[in-house]
């Protein structure tokens, strides 16, 4: 029915066009074509200078009322430090457009007013050639074009500085694809690890990170969907990288905005000074911020609540190029700090000990090595302030190796383990525990009774080694009999193989 109406209003347009047109062709046989002519041009020409008026009025009516919603005035300035010195540019650059825009406009429609046919002796001026205006309309762009361009690259200079080793920055990496960004952050050590395209599995390495690169494996990659979080007042270079067509990366509020190409690794810097904390309580002061944010709930939170800083791609990518908006928060350096702490990375929880793990059995890492300690600790205490009864006195030592197929202990990677058992063994000094090994079904039950029972014991001679009274420690073999998972598949294979600390008494 829409439709239907739509065409029948410009149908009837069309009809009242047709016979106005046929109007004036009758008035100009009765009044004479000279006549009919000279006030058709007076008609225009008076119509013209009214347009104008009413255009430049609107123009400026409507910038002033619409100023607010903007970026660089009213609530929306900058959250960056760098976008100050953008939003003056465009300003600047706004002021003499906008002289242009306004003067060539009035030339426009009153030229079209003031050399309209009045009669036939009205003849055009030309001129072959004007020194003076040539000059005029040559020098006074390009010193504006000067200005606007050293401004330009002054600015320019200042938002890329030179970052050096030494800098104190953090970057962070963004890669664009159909149709989402990972977010790679770098882990304790504070570098982002080394990417290769020949090394990425959809299924396992969408990024091609390699792992055999050390400052890879505490990086912390966030999916499509993770907020991304950044710290207040701290200088942020973002490496932007795209992986399969060309995506933008596109942060409104602070004034960021680069492509993201296909092999051509670009990047950004920039420095976030308002939290969304604070940007928010900024909105809250305007009153087309009070509106409740969604109409429908007019009693629910107001739109400066619901707020959120967000990560676009800027480039039309493909259908679903609407669905790469990503919330951005940022908050105090302390805050970022903890939530960082509080990640894992993404070759702890996606890569270790699958057999694509370059470092299986080789090496531990000084973040795994914290890590567990914490996690023991943290188990062990659980425990022994348990007073409902539902803590597990059965806790993994997660990080106790041993040859393949031996009961030899790997004393390189499993010292850190037991070292810290001891430590919390000397805390307690009442604890008394048992060390318990247990083994997948491969191979003869008896094979591996004997084996669980002697990697226990290994475990418990070099806790003995370290000062530990006998008295406090047993242990004991539990072979096959006490699978966690199904040895069906080698995943539960592997997490059947294991030591565990029993806690016999507190």
């Amino acid at each position: 029915m829409t439709y239907l109406i739509a065409f029948a209003i410009i149908f009837l347009l069309a009809v009242v066009v047709i016979q106005i047109g046929k109007l004036s062709e009758l008035s100009a046989r009765i009044r004479g074509e000279e006549a009919e002519e000279r006030s058709v041009n007076n008609t225009q020409g008076m119509a013209l200078v009214a347009f104008m008026v009413v255009f430049l009025i609107a123009c400026v009516w409507s910038a002033w009322a619409y100023k607010d919603q903007m970026l660089g005035y009213g609530p929306l300035t900058s959250a960056s430090a760098h976008g100050f010195e953008l939003d003056h540019i465009f300003n600047v650059t706004l002021f003499f457009t906008g002289i242009v825009f306004i003067i060539t406009h009035i030339l426009l429609f009153w030229y079209s007013y003031k050399y309209r046919k009045v009669n036939n002796t009205d003849k055009a001026m030309f001129f072959a050639h004007d020194t003076k205006l040539e000059m005029i309309w040559t020098v006074v762009p390009a010193v504006v074009m000067t200005y606007l361009v050293a401004n330009g690259l002054i600015a320019w200079n200042n938002i890329f500085p030179t970052l050096g080793p030494d800098s104190k920055h953090i970057e962070i990496e963004a890669t664009g694809y159909q149709f989402a960004w990972d977010i790679r952050y770098p882990g304790a050590d504070g570098k982002l690890g080394n990417k290769d395209f020949r090394l990425i599995d959809p299924a396992n390495n969408s990024l091609g990170v390699d792992w055999k690169d050390e400052a890879s494996v505490d990086d912390i990659i966030l999916g499509g969907s993770d907020k991304i979080v950044l710290p207040k007042d701290s200088t942020i270079k973002v490496r932007i990288t795209a992986k399969d067509v060309l995506h933008n990366f596109y942060l409104p509020h602070f004034r960021v905005k680069m492509d993201a190409v296909p092999g051509l690794p670009t990047s950004f810097i920039f420095t976030p000074v308002k939290t969304t904390k604070e940007f928010r309580e900024q909105l809250s002061k305007f009153p087309e911020w009070q509106v409740p944010a969604d109409p429908a709930d007019p009693t629910g939170p107001k739109k400066w609540e619901t707020f959120e800083y967000e990560l676009a791609c800027a480039e039309l990518c493909g259908k679903g190029h609407y669905s790469m908006r990503r919330i951005v928060e940022v908050v105090e350096r302390e805050e970022f700090d903890t939530w960082l702490a509080s990640q894992k990375p993404f070759y702890v929880t996606n890569i270790r000990g699958k057999e694509y793990d370059p470092w299986a059995g080789k090496k531990l890492f000084p973040f795994e090595i914290k890590a567990r300690a914490n996690e023991l600790k943290s188990d062990i205490a659980n425990y022994l302030s348990d007073t409902t009864g539902t803590a597990s006195r059965n806790i993994q030592l997660k990080h106790v190796f041993y040859a393949t197929g031996s009961a030899d202990l790997n004393s390189d990677l499993s010292k850190y383990e037991l070292d810290h058992l001891v430590e919390l063994m000397a805390k307690y000094p009442s604890l008394k525990v048992e060390l318990a090994g247990h083994t997948d079904n491969v191979g003869d039950a008896a094979s591996n009774q004997v084996l669980s029972n002697s990697r226990a014991g290994n475990v418990l001679s070099y806790l003995l080694s370290k000062g530990v009274n006998s008295g406090r420690l047993s242990a004991k073999g539990y072979g096959q009999d006490q699978p966690l998972e199904s040895n069906d598949s080698a995943e539960g294979r592997q997490a059947n193989r294991r030591t565990e600390l029993r806690i016999i008494s507190k």
